[in-house]
Formats: structure tokens, sequence, C-alpha cells
């Protein structure tokens, strides 16, 4: 049998971009033949994505993009199996290319957005190829376009975890302030006709239990249900919302636009991962995991 040297395996993995103990074995199951080797990796990356698929999806980042004009943009939320990897330039590259794609082609939902072209292949290859590539299973899962009536402003934080796109009228600072304020307060709506009627009917049955268990008059019960609605607009709409900043503590923001002359047409809050399942077992456990597998061998 031909011995893999450490030079080998960098001259495959330079050639293919794949891991290096993927690369060890290549070259092993290939009798140290480079090209058979390169081969036989382009076959296990398209079954890695395909395994990979199967895998929760549940880290990664927002891109966003906004035109020079700040008329036109886009903001995208990418998954992947873990926060390693949602630190990867290509992945990170690639998301970020899809918030443009977005913003130029206005794709209707992300099945259309998988069959754009996106440098030279479709996004669905692209990202079949970038699993392949570096292991995890990665996934579009939501985005929103936005033609602005205003100008756009974005925010990101927390390592790209959480974006905001706002469109609204006033001076790029109060702009800036305002979008910083959606990251941290996350509002649903901007105001009460965005908020889903299931939620506010949710509101309502539980106040008018607590209500009922508190003894309170049933005469009373609708009153003090709508009363905790109101309540509860306050704190989920944006502009119900008190000003993170407000020096008085008290300010909302629709009392802050008033002052500055300024208005929200719209805006998209995305914080990756919501609602999705997480990965229980970390990196470094897996690393470990799988180093314990290959003594074992």
């Amino acid at each position: 049998m031909a011995e893999i040297t450490a030079s080998m395996v960098k001259e495959l993995r330079e050639k293919t971009d794949a891991p290096m103990m993927e690369c060890k074995k290549a070259l092993t199951e290939a009798g140290g033949d480079m090209a058979k080797a390169e081969e036989i990796l382009r076959v296990k990356l398209g079954n890695k994505a395909s395994k990979a698929a199967s895998r929760v999806a549940a880290e990664g980042m927002v891109g966003v993009f906004i035109a020079p004009d700040a008329k036109l943009g886009a903001i995208v939320e990418v998954n992947c199996e873990t926060d390693f990897v949602a630190k990867n330039d290509d992945f990170q590259a690639f998301t970020k290319a899809l918030a443009e794609l977005v913003a130029k082609q206005n794709p209707a939902d992300v099945a259309v957005l998988s069959g754009l072209t996106l440098n030279g292949a479709t996004v669905e290859a692209t990202r079949t190829a970038l699993v392949g590539k570096i292991g995890e299973n990665m996934s579009i899962r939501r985005f929103a376009r936005f033609e602005a009536k205003g100008k756009l402003t974005s925010y990101i934080h927390g390592g790209a975890k959480i974006g905001v796109l706002v469109d609204m009228t006033g001076d790029d600072a109060l702009a800036k302030d305002v979008a910083m304020h959606i990251a941290a307060s996350k509002p649903k709506a901007l105001d009460a006709s965005g908020v889903p009627t299931d939620l506010l009917d949710t509101e309502r049955r539980i106040a008018v239990e607590k209500a009922r268990e508190a003894g309170k008059p049933e005469a009373m019960l609708e009153k003090i249900a709508e009363g905790t609605v109101q309540k509860y607009l306050k704190e989920v709409t944006l502009l119900g919302q008190v000003f993170v900043k407000a020096e008085d503590g008290k300010q909302t923001i629709e009392q802050l636009l008033k002052v500055k002359g300024a208005s929200i047409a719209g805006f998209q809050l995305y914080v990756v991962g919501e609602g999705l399942e997480k990965r229980s077992n970390d990196f470094a456990a897996e690393v470990a995991a799988q180093a314990a597998a290959a003594a074992a061998r």
C-alpha cells in the first residue's frame, strides 16, 4: 500500500477544500492516486450533503443588502448546525450574496430563490457544494425584500445573530437608533393592525382566566381582558414600545417619531434560529467524540 504523506493530504485539500481527514481517507482508498482520490471526494461530498440534510440547522447568520440609493434592499436568514460554521468566510459570503440576489431578482419564495443563478451555478447547487465542502447542513430559511417608501437602514448585532432592516424617513442617526431599538426590544409588528389575531385571542383568554381565578366578578372579566390586551399591544408593537434610549424612560417610538417629524413604513427583524430546535451537543464534544471513534478503529 502506498504511503500517504502529509504533503499529499495537503495537496488534495487545496484542490478540493475537503476536510483533512476526508482527504486522508480518500487517498488511502485510492492507494495514493491523487486523481482517483479527487473523484472519490467528489462522490462523498454529494453524499455528505444528502446525509447532512437530515440534521437540524439552527445556528447561522442574517445577511443584509441595501442598494446605494437606500431604496432597494433585502434581509435573509441562512441556517447551519454550529456557530463554528456560522463564522466561516464562505458561509458568510454565501449569505450576503443571497441578500443581494433577493433584492435584485425578487424571487417569490425560497424555492424560486434556490433556482436562481449565483456565480455561474444555481443557488441550490452552490448550497449543496458548500454543504459538501464544510461538512454541515445549511438551509435558506427566510427572506424579506423592500422597495422603500423612505430610506432603508440596517443594524446587525451579535455576530449577525440578529438583523434588522427598517424603511423610514428621518435623519440617519435616528434611523440607526430605531433599528437598534428593534434589535433590542424585538417588536412583533409596527402597530396593532400587524399583530396576529390568534396572539390577541390567547392574551385575552389568559387574562380572563387569571381574573376569574382571582375572584373578579364575571361582569368585569371582559373589561379586564381588554385592558390586558392593550397593555400587551404596547409591549409588542414598535410604535407602542418605550424607546430604549428615552431620557425620561417613558417616550414611545411613536412619540419620538412625531417629535422628529419622521415616520416608519415597515421593518423586518430576524433572530437566527428563532423557533427552531438547537443541537444539544456542542462542537467541542463532537470533535472529542470523533477523535475517540477514530482511536477505537
